[in-house]
């Protein structure tokens, strides 16, 4: 036996199965506290829906209003909503113990960049050959990445040996 489709969304009309219910009119004026029944003729005599607004008050809020322009103003704003949220990615950055002067530059400004767009940035310190016997060279690095970002940033993962690399974390603050 198959159960009956579940509607999402407010109860409207003969849905609502309470006994009495606050009313509001469709200019938004407290009409008060009446039966389900005459709340629904209400909505009905306007050409309108009665939508249920506050299930769990007690009495539950009923509004008298267009139930599919109600639906496309929720669509709306849902929409809205995820439209200003930011995704945080994490960026990485690539570097060599014996990186140059300017080589570190180039990098700083892609890792400034990255910050003012709210991304946060893996730090990765590759150690190729004899460069491992100097881990020491690699933590100096990644102290001065640390130290020219600390105004802007916070350590979300501090420099740790993970096999031939060196890794740390940095988040915008």
């Amino acid at each position: 036996m198959q159960a009956p489709p579940v509607k999402d969304g407010p109860r409207t009309n003969e849905d609502i199965r309470v006994p009495k219910v606050l009313l509001i009119d469709e200019h938004g004026e407290k009409q008060g506290i009446m039966p389900t029944s005459a709340a629904i003729e209400a909505a009905q005599e306007a050409g309108l829906d009665l939508v249920e607004v506050s299930p769990n008050a007690d009495p539950p809020v009923c509004k008298i209003l267009d139930y599919g322009k109600f639906r496309f103003q929720e669509q709306k704003k849902k929409n809205e909503a995820r439209k200003k949220q930011k995704v945080v990615e994490i960026k990485e950055i690539k570097l060599r113990p014996n990186i140059d002067d300017h080589d570190y530059d180039v990098k700083a400004r892609a890792m400034h960049r990255f910050f003012e767009e709210g991304d946060k940035v893996k730090v990765t310190l590759r150690f190729r050959g004899r460069e491992l016997a100097h881990p020491e060279l690699g933590m100096k690095l990644l102290q001065k990445v640390r130290a020219d970002f600390e105004e802007e940033t916070k350590v979300e993962y501090e420099p740790r040996m993970e096999g031939k690399q060196m890794i740390m974390i940095l988040a915008p603050k």
